[in-house]
């Protein structure tokens, strides 16, 4: 039996006390599993990542999260514009085993001595994902990963991540049901 890397008991959370995005809301993920989580812009979907990251503190209930890492839809704005994509990237991983994901992902090396704004946003959120993959994380969190790419590029990665699912589980932010359909084992609708 696969084990939980994150399990949310009974949250709930509002900006106000009057209006709550989320009232005794829990959730299970298992290594192997992948989630995603679907509904309209303004429901909670980037609050509820803000939860489990610890960024923000539940009125009520507890979340309970392995080891992580993100992606988050704006590439941009995660990497310093100053620092080179290596650099930002050895700083949180060993980079073991980067040369085969940069081949599977479609990217350059030279990609990785540039600084973020010399890339495209496509790009750059693919070397989000690479980072993210070669942290190993056993819960790896995505907000929109592949809105940046193209169709093609959007499953090309999409099945990466998928490969990797033996290590992790995967909870899913998205607007594109026929991407949830196809790699989520289960799809919760926020309203």
């Amino acid at each position: 039996m696969n084990p939980e890397v994150l399990r949310i008991e009974a949250v709930s959370f509002g900006y106000s006390k009057e209006a709550l995005l989320f009232e005794h809301f829990s959730l299970s993920l298992k290594m192997g599993e992948v989630k995603a989580l679907v509904g309209p812009s303004g429901v909670g979907k980037s609050t509820l990542f803000e939860l489990i990251l610890g960024r923000l503190k539940p009125q009520s209930g507890s979340i309970e999260a392995s080891s992580f890492s993100q992606v988050f839809q704006d590439p941009y704005s995660s990497f310093h514009p100053t620092y080179t994509i290596r650099e930002q990237i050895s700083d949180v991983t060993s980079m073991k085993g980067y040369e085969l994901l940069l081949l599977q992902m479609g990217l350059e090396e030279d990609y990785l001595d540039a600084l973020p704004h010399k890339l495209s946003g496509g790009q750059l959120q693919r070397c989000s994902i690479l980072r993210a993959l070669l942290m190993k994380p056993k819960l790896l969190l995505l907000d929109e990963p592949t809105s940046a790419l193209d169709n093609l590029n959007q499953l090309d990665i999409m099945k990466l991540i998928v490969e990797h699912l033996d290590g992790m589980g995967v909870l899913l932010i998205t607007h594109d049901q026929y991407l949830a359909q196809w790699c989520a084992d289960e799809i919760i609708t926020l309203a």
